[in-house]
């Protein structure tokens, strides 16, 4: 079935679905220009704002189900934009309320959070703006009705990033890791604005509504556009993804952007920046459709990014860092189903909701961690945390228990969605991701037993407790989500059918195999992975001092080597190229200009010489002159 048909809108809820964008901005413009006249208020404004989001979004939400599928996309004309080029509006429809849904709810409880987990910080209203900003870009980007629109809302996010991670700028970390993600996305963000050049040239319009699986198809059949140019369209848009949620070969920010506040990580990580890459795939099926070879090139990427997360994830002893590889895993599998059609983006956007709550869970568990550990995140120095700290430990153990695909839990039926989908497409990849499921037992388990059990590594100083209630509160309901929300998304393709009027509908609906070969397999080695890591991490001894470890530990404790591989490819040879360059400016260009100018100063000092403003020397270089003509005359006249 293909995607419903775009009906103008204008009444009801979502005809002023607009607030949702707006309140988060307003909160931002109103925080940042108030300045500390807004500092004693101004963390309760920011999280009025977001909740004001929040409600604008449910109601759109209710008004979106009362509808006949054929009437769920709902465009929100606002105003004319680039005449002939694109109309600002909004596209609410079940793909972007979804989205909105998610941006909303989880961000206004990791706004409320952070009024505890900032409580001492002098920038909090700033911290509070910035928040705002995110997500409003974030909203902007989802609910946007056009490519162009999208665009403003995705570079907003980069900026909020970019001011989110570098908050605490006196740390010179801080602000090498903002720099750093504002540049590779940039790299993405390049991509993603080619994508968009081509996307008008070959269509003449960039609207989501009038870029149809039928008009994609419609082009190539009547020779509008070649299969090169379509496949180069969905590589671009692959790109831009890539720089935004982490994947390979673009995934080098996400780890040091843990230099943020926790809140930011779990932001970012959970429900907004991250998942943009997939919301921009899913929503530009289309092109991945008609070009078999960029949809497949979208599932390796996945593949390999899910993988590399894995490993990442197994060697981090730092514990933003570990959930950090996780999520840049957690992100490849969404990635692998938005590259499998139809049904894939029903579990990749299915799995993306959950991770949503597990993740920001658990980043929000590992902020409360070392809010009552004086800051430390090297979970050698934790231990037997359970003790004294229950309600963090217990919902950390929910997310926990969530993302290795425990039976029942949200990751169990998301999860395992994605990998028998794939499975059906392409077995290696299927495989390969149940092999990444094992290993996340592994790492996730490992971070579990260094954490909350075994003995008590504490410095002297450290009197760990739990945290106050502003900060467990959003934990529980994070926590509920984590449980709840997969059988309810994935039973009876219930979140499949409410999709379908935005992404089409497969000929076919899947159903759940619990018993089947490969989530039999994933619950193995899941199994696995977990009892390995409680020999490794849970019975044994954690020392003090990580070991120095096998190479494969060296790889992925050095993130596989990202870093040093951009320094080799761009960093190095950028630096060659700008000293040659300064080389021939100040011997080539300079120099030419200085030599001239100094071959005429030369010449003037020798020529002023003559000057000697004596009469005698005058007549005696007119009479040379007037011999020189003279013979001159003379023998022209004997030629």
């Amino acid at each position: 079935m293909e995607p419903a048909e775009i009906i103008q809108h204008s009444g009801g809820v979502i005809g002023v679905s607009w607030l949702m964008i707006a309140l988060p901005l307003l909160g931002a413009a109103v925080l940042l220009l108030g300045g500390r006249r807004t500092d004693r208020w101004g963390h309760l404004l920011g999280v009025a704002m977001s909740l004001g989001a929040f409600v604008v979004a449910v109601a759109a939400f209710v008004e979106i189900l009362g509808l006949p599928d054929a009437q769920r996309r709902q465009g929100v004309p606002l105003y004319q934009f680039i005449p002939g080029v694109a109309d600002m509006g909004l596209l609410i429809d079940p793909l972007s309320i979804s989205f909105a849904l998610l941006i909303t709810g989880v961000g206004s409880l990791i706004h409320i959070y952070s009024i505890g987990y900032m409580s001492h910080d002098v920038d909090r209203r700033r911290f509070f703006a910035y928040l705002n900003l995110f997500v409003a870009a974030m909203l902007l980007l989802v609910l946007a009705d056009n490519y162009v629109a999208l665009f403003i809302g995705w570079e907003g996010v980069g900026l909020a990033s970019y001011l989110l991670i570098g908050f605490w700028q006196f740390k010179p970390s801080a602000a090498a890791a903002a720099k750093k993600a504002f540049i590779v996305n940039r790299v993405g963000d390049f991509g993603l604005l080619i994508a968009i050049f081509t996307v008008f040239t070959t269509f003449g319009t960039v609207a989501f509504g009038e870029l149809s699986g039928a008009t994609v198809q419609g082009a190539l059949d009547s020779g509008g556009a070649s299969q090169g140019t379509i496949t180069a369209i969905g590589l671009l848009l692959l790109l831009g993804a890539c720089g935004k949620s982490a994947q390979l070969p673009l995934q080098s920010w996400l780890l040091d952007a843990m230099e943020g506040p926790t809140p930011v990580s779990a932001l970012i990580h959970a429900a907004t920046m991250v998942t943009a890459g997939v919301y921009l795939v899913v929503r530009s099926g289309a092109f991945f459709e008609a070009a078999p070879t960029a949809q497949l090139v979208v599932t390796i990427v996945g593949v390999a990014t899910l993988l590399a997360g894995a490993i990442i994830g197994c060697a981090k002893d730092d514990i933003k860092k570990g959930l950090a590889g996780s999520t840049m895993s957690q992100i490849g599998y969404m990635m692998l189903g938005a590259g499998l059609g139809p049904v894939g983006y029903a579990f990749a956007i299915a799995h993306l909701i959950g991770h949503g709550f597990f993740k920001a869970n658990m980043f929000l568990g590992a902020g409360s961690v070392m809010h009552a550990m004086n800051d430390e995140v090297d979970m050698r120095r934790y231990g037997g945390l359970f003790s004294v700290m229950k309600v963090t430990a217990a919902t950390f153990i929910v997310g926990y228990l969530a993302i290795i695909g425990f039976p029942l839990l949200s990751g169990y039926f998301t999860k395992d969605g994605i990998i028998e989908t794939a499975m059906e497409h392409n077995a290696i990849l299927g495989w390969l991701a149940v092999v990444g499921a094992g290993i996340t037992g592994f790492y996730m388990s490992r971070m579990i037993f260094m954490t909350f059990f075994g003995k008590k590594r504490w410095a002297d100083d450290a009197h760990p407790h739990e945290s106050p209630s502003v900060m467990t509160v959003p934990l529980i309901l994070l926590s509920i989500g984590s449980i709840v929300l997969g059988a309810f998304l994935v039973l009876d393709n219930r979140f499949m059918r409410f999709l379908a009027p935005a992404v089409g509908l497969p000929d076919e609906l899947p159903g759940f195999h619990p018993f089947s070969v490969p989530g039999l397999a994933t619950l193995a080695l899941v199994a696995v992975g977990v009892v390995f890591a409680w020999f490794r991490y849970g019975a044994a001894e954690v020392p003090a001092v990580a070991p120095r470890g096998s190479f494969l530990t060296t790889f992925a404790r050095r993130d596989l080597y990202g870093d040093a591989l951009n320094e080799a490819l761009f960093m190095r040879p950028g630096q060659w190229l700008a000293r040659i360059a300064v080389f021939f400016d100040n011997r080539g260009i300079d120099g030419l200009v200085n030599g001239l100018a100094a071959g005429i100063g030369g010449t003037s000092g020798r020529l002023r010489r003559v000057q000697t403003g004596y009469v005698r020397s005058y007549a005696l270089s007119i009479l040379f002159g007037a011999a020189v003509v003279v013979g001159a005359l003379l023998y022209v006249g004997n030629m």
